[in-house]
């Protein structure tokens, strides 16, 4: 009687543990839609019904894609409202290499003023290194465009849009945008970028400034492809 009593307690306190409650986490913020953005036009036109997520975020898509994002780089640019379709068009396309080497222009000029405030190796008021900003964001694009071969376009969008005052633009017109996926050779664009990194360099003549740029812009072009992935 004794071990029965023994076996029925267990049987109870086992059944009392397993059905306690589970614990339930916290939930993170929900998220939402972009479609709850108010626009200031309405797309009455387009190349496709669905905008392509390319445009926003073009290295993302690429490797979403399966595409060979090693071998390749990919990147974007739409432009800003026009009077026609074609205008637009060109535009996208003659101003996509421009956009390219502003883009690495800008991320040069980054590591520059990452270096000047994580340590004494870069005086930013030193004029040799002010000089060399100066040429960093008024110069170097233009010479890095000229560097930029083998970009092509591989895909493009168009957009018709209605802009309406009551919606927020400052007067109802009618324009239109396009946008452009441009493919770059990996191993084209790395030599781009060590080459615009090299015309830096060589704007400095004073020795110990030289060596300190040097330091600064190592491994610049492995470090802009980890900056477009996210990795930096």
């Amino acid at each position: 009687m004794k071990n029965i009593l023994i076996v029925v307690s267990l049987l109870i306190l086992v059944s009392s543990c397993s059905s306690k409650p589970e614990k339930v986490l916290p939930k993170g913020p929900e998220e939402t839609k972009n479609d709850e953005i108010q626009k200031e036009y309405v797309v009455t036109d387009s190349i496709s019904k669905t905008r392509p997520g390319w445009i926003e975020d073009s290295e993302l898509w690429a490797r979403s894609k399966g595409f060979d994002i090693k071998s390749y780089r990919y990147f974007s640019f739409e432009t800003e409202p026009k009077v026609s379709r074609s205008i637009a068009c060109n535009l996208a396309k003659a101003n996509a290499r421009a956009d390219i080497a502003s883009e690495i222009s800008t991320f040069i000029d980054k590591q520059l003023g990452s270096s000047e405030e994580g340590s004494a190796g870069i005086d930013e008021n030193n004029p040799n290194v002010q000089a060399l900003r100066q040429f960093v964001e008024n110069t170097l694009a233009e010479k890095i465009q000229a560097l930029i071969h083998g970009a092509s376009v591989k895909k493009s969008y168009w957009e018709k849009r209605k802009y309406k005052e009551d919606l927020g633009a400052k007067r109802d017109f009618t324009a239109y945008t396009c946008g452009v996926l441009i493919r770059m050779s990996s191993k084209r664009l790395k030599k781009a970028i060590d080459e615009a990194a090299n015309h830096v360099v060589k704007q400095v003549d004073d020795p110990e400034t030289k060596e300190n740029v040097k330091k600064a812009l190592a491994n610049i072009s492995e470090n802009f492809v980890k900056a477009k992935s996210g990795q930096l």
